[in-house]
């Protein structure tokens, strides 16, 4: 966590699929579909303006950790994001397998 973190605690329908989630403070992405929306500057103050759809394009395991690449639709910003326990593991195996089809051509 970046000491710029702002913890913001809110529920949320996925656009993408229409799945309810429930926040937590540290949700930023759909647990269902793992997109989310681009409406953060820093993490968790909501103050972008571009509220473009984020998509998740890639996936990577450093230091134990999983996170999330997500990339906006609108603005091409991209950002990694953490894995919550929570998330899709069917999800992350269909976005982890699409990326290894993608690098064997």
């Amino acid at each position: 966590m970046t000491k710029n973190f702002t913890k913001t605690v809110e529920n949320f329908i996925c656009i993408v699929c229409g799945y309810c989630v429930n926040g937590n403070g540290y949700t930023n992405h759909c647990p269902h579909c793992l997109s989310c929306v681009h409406v953060d500057i820093l993490p968790g103050d909501r103050a972008c303006s571009c509220q473009g759809i984020m998509d998740p394009v890639g996936f990577e395991i450093r230091n134990g950790k999983e996170y999330i690449l997500h990339r906006c639709r609108k603005c091409g910003f991209e950002r990694k994001n953490r894995v919550a326990p929570n998330d899709s593991r069917e999800a992350i195996y269909t976005l982890s397998a699409s990326l290894e089809i993608k690098k064997s051509y």
